[in-house]
């Protein structure tokens, strides 16, 4: 948790300066801003079966370290991005580098992480397990966004890529001495059977990850456009809100089931979004945040639930993988075009587009009611 922590402060830091170092220093338009964005989650769409397969074959502490690594060279593709800030074509396409090394850290420190965590807590805590590992990383994210917004105020961009740098390299020093977790020995299930168990709850992810790719990408400019501040504090009460649910209402999907929770929080979700749609006065504008937040947080790990228990118990590294790639499939895809959207249509058609899509989820979580899991994969 400390590791996921860790990684997602540096996520959450770049969050809330990435799009204003684009924009005000580099000269770059929303659309442009969104592809920079989609780029991250396709590198991260790339790395996730094989961190899944790396973590079920070599352990998950093997695909921590490895996830660590990749972020600190991130970090060099930040600051040598500075170098070439008179150049802004260069130096954009340098920073993009870095996005896809950052998207393919994350994925292997978080599915090592909740690989980790499921083989520590068990079949009947694994939802809950996921939740924990999720409030590890929304409690970086809403620690990063103002961490990183006062820094870069005041150092600029730079202190990001430092940090990016350095804190990973530091982490691996409380990673080393633990314990490694042997990787299952028995025979697990191929790519194409684990997709055939995981693919329903990846669709309803797919549904809900439009809000959440508008709020991570988009929500800092759209408050700015409005003239509401400060800015950043919508995406922390967003993540705040996350974490409050999952550490209260975490258990529910081991106790009710996953399909049942994520068909109610997707309701939560779209009314969140909506919200921040049309909202004409700031406070409704937080309390839209403050629902999505509390919608998704529950939406992810009531699916992986779902997934990870329809999956072989042997793949079930391999099973996280293959079910957040829908995320990183949908937000490769739908940044550039809600990017484009934006230019287009304004903003806050993104969030109103990412509510209709969250519609979806519901009919996924009633679809998943109907389809009970397999008696031997709860074993």
């Amino acid at each position: 948790m400390s590791v996921v922590f860790v990684i997602f402060v540096l996520t959450g830091a770049a969050l809330t300066t990435l799009p204003l170092h684009l924009q005000n220093k580099l000269g770059q338009d929303v659309f442009t801003i969104g592809v920079i964005a989609g780029l991250q989650f396709l590198s991260a769409l790339i790395s996730r079966v094989w961190a899944g397969a790396h973590a079920d074959r070599k352990g998950p502490k093997s695909a921590i370290i490895t996830g660590l690594c990749l972020a600190s060279v991130a970090g060099v593709f930040y600051l040598l991005s500075l170098a070439f800030l008179n150049v802004p074509i260069v130096s954009t396409l340098v920073l993009a580098l870095g996005r896809v090394v950052m998207g393919s850290a994350e994925c292997f420190v978080l599915v090592g992480g909740v690989s980790w965590s499921l083989k520590l807590a068990g079949t009947a805590r694994a939802g809950k397990a996921i939740a924990q590992m999720g409030n590890a990383m929304y409690v970086g994210l809403a620690l990063g966004a103002p961490l990183g917004s006062l820094m870069f105020e005041k150092f600029g961009f730079q202190v990001v890529g430092l940090l990016t740098l350095l804190l990973p390299i530091l982490t691996l020093f409380v990673i080393l001495p633990l314990p490694s977790i042997a990787a299952e020995v028995q025979k697990g299930g191929s790519l194409k059977m684990v997709l055939k168990s995981v693919w329903l709850p990846g669709v309803g992810l797919s549904f809900a990850s439009l809000g959440y790719g508008a709020m991570i990408s988009f929500c800092v400019l759209l408050f700015l456009e409005r003239g509401w501040q400060p800015a950043w504090l919508a995406f922390t009460i967003f993540a705040l809100s996350f974490i409050a649910i999952r550490m209260v209402f975490g258990h529910l999907a081991d106790r009710f089931g996953g399909a049942k929770i994520a068909q109610l929080f997707a309701v939560v979700q779209v009314t969140g979004l909506a919200l921040i749609a049309v909202s004409p006065w700031v406070l409704l504008g937080y309390v839209g945040a403050a629902l999505t937040g509390a919608g998704y947080s529950l939406v992810y790990p009531a699916l992986a639930l779902e997934a990870v228990n329809r999956a072989p118990a042997a793949s079930r590294g391999l099973a996280i993988g293959t079910y957040t790639a829908f995320l990183e499939f949908t937000l490769a895809i739908a940044s550039p075009i809600l990017g484009l959207m934006a230019s287009g249509m304004g903003l806050s058609a993104v969030f109103l587009a990412s509510a209709l899509a969250a519609i979806g989820t519901v009919w996924v979580g009633g679809r998943l009611r109907s389809v009970p899991v397999p008696v031997e994969n709860m074993k």
